[in-house]
């Protein structure tokens, strides 16, 4: 989250006086008709409250009364290998940046860079899994949200996830496979079909669909920015208000 800085605080104050003491300065004037005066009362004042007003702010900030802490989230997107999981979940993260909110984006592919050799069979998916949940917990322990995009294929490794993190927004990438296979300028559908890959989800591998998804997307009715605007408006009633 973002903290008040004390230069922030000055600068404001700075900024205020410039106006309330011109202001000041102005009804001295009026009133006396004498410039002398009306300047040397607005330096005082101007003097005095700048402090005044900074001590004013550091002690609210200390004050937790009324002051709402935005808890942090876990957008979790599921869903056949090209359902459109990673597009929509860029879009989303770009949009929830605006918020100015403490934000992480987490995609399968960049997280198996960093952690190669991880394997896809059921085990090697599910212990996987495990490590993506203990690294979203430390990020959420330091108040940072994330977007995270994975097939995560197994019930048992995304109940895993919504027991280790908090918040947890499960969505729902609902596709036809055909419409996936269309999609795939690639042509790994094809290669595990020919049997070139092995734990395939959807062609050798089984995508067992969430049974409590917070959000379903069909990305077959559904547009990318209609997608964006059904999650976004749900982070909003939730978390962001």
């Amino acid at each position: 989250m973002y903290k008040e800085t004390n230069k922030r605080s000055i600068v404001k104050g700075i900024s205020w006086r410039v106006v309330a003491t011109s202001t000041t300065i102005a009804i001295v004037y009026f009133f006396f008709d004498r410039l002398d005066l009306a300047i040397a009362a607005g330096m005082i004042e101007t003097v005095l409250k700048v402090g005044l007003y900074w001590a004013h702010e550091r002690a609210w900030f200390k004050v937790s009364w009324g002051r709402k802490k935005i808890e942090p989230f876990n957008l979790w997107f599921t869903g056949l290998p090209l359902s459109g999981k990673t597009t929509i979940a860029d879009a989303v993260f770009k949009e929830l940046e605006k918020f100015q909110i403490p934000l992480e984006r987490l995609d399968s592919k960049d997280i198996r860079d960093v952690v190669p050799n991880i394997g896809f069979t059921r085990e090697d998916r599910n212990r996987h899994m495990h490590r993506v949940g203990h690294l979203i917990k430390t990020l959420q322990n330091n108040s940072i949200s994330t977007v995270a995009s994975f097939v995560s294929p197994y019930r048992e490794s995304r109940k895993a996830i919504r027991e280790m993190v908090k918040n947890n927004i499960v969505v729902y990438v609902k596709t036809d496979i055909e419409t996936c296979k269309k999609r795939d300028t690639k042509g790994k559908y094809e290669k595990a079909i020919k049997g070139e890959y092995q734990n395939f989800t959807g062609v050798n591998d089984v995508y067992e669909e969430p049974q409590h998804a917070e959000i379903i997307i069909d990305t077959d009715n559904t547009t990318v920015d209609e997608a964006v605007q059904v999650i976004v408006k749900y982070i909003k009633k939730n978390y962001v208000k």
